[in-house]
């Protein structure tokens, strides 16, 4: 990973996905801490598009130079919004939704052939969505050992059903260098969207043969896209 050294190179700020916190990018912040690069992973609440983004901006308020914002699944709605502010200089997206103005992620999902995971989500009855245990084993972290996968299941906050349906107001792909990791075995976010939105925002694609979870299972890949990023925008 060839990165700038830090006193130049931008702040990753990390933007977990749905059922997940902070804490599901480690592998991945272990490796961006030892390339010398400041990394601050935000700790999203996942009940609204307005409430992610809010806490997005708070951490981006903190940063005073410049970042590469980069989102995880949900997370990527999260950036795609969030990433508006001036001081965003990259975007990077890991299996994760970008939609245009106007969309929202329910909108993305819907435009292809539903997943298998999307199959095992559980209704709480009050608007808030969880994966069952065998989602997370078979369909989310297949390439994760069986017990890691189990654990996740038991630590997951409940997502708000409304994410599916919050809209876009402005897409920040549009105007900023974007880089897409694919996760070629994805059995909840479909492969076919991961492609066309890489596509669409022509961004630098890097294809994994992983899981939902790459960021877990291929830490050393995902956090090298990052530094590519890094380094491009670094001055």
């Amino acid at each position: 990973m060839e990165i700038p050294p830090s006193s130049t190179a931008p702040t990753v700020v990390l933007v977990h996905g749905a059922w997940a916190d902070g804490s599901s990018w480690q592998p991945v912040i272990r490796l961006l801490l030892k390339a010398g690069l400041p990394v601050v992973a935000v700790q999203n609440p996942t009940t609204s598009l307005a409430d992610d983004v809010a806490a997005t901006r708070r951490v981006l308020n903190t940063i005073p130079g410049p970042v590469v914002l980069v989102g995880h699944s949900w997370g990527g709605t999260v950036i795609t919004e969030a990433g508006n502010d001036p001081k965003v200089k990259a975007l990077v997206y890991v299996a994760a939704f970008a939609p245009g103005v106007g969309q929202s992620t329910g909108d993305l999902v819907g435009a292809h052939a539903a997943p298998p995971a999307l199959g095992k989500i559980i209704d709480d009855g009050t608007g808030f969505l969880t994966l069952s245990v065998d989602g997370w084993v078979q369909d989310v972290g297949q390439d994760l050992p069986e017990e890691e996968a189990r654990l996740l299941a038991v630590l997951q906050p409940p997502l708000a059903g409304r994410t599916f349906t919050d809209t876009i107001t402005q897409a920040a792909w549009s105007s900023r260098p974007t880089w897409y990791i694919i996760s070629s075995e994805d059995r909840i976010v479909s492969v076919e969207l991961q492609r066309a939105l890489a596509v669409q925002m022509k961004a630098k694609t890097t294809e994994l043969k992983a899981s939902h979870l790459s960021l877990l299972s291929m830490p050393e890949a995902v956090a090298k896209v990052i530094g590519d990023a890094v380094a491009a925008v670094a001055g």
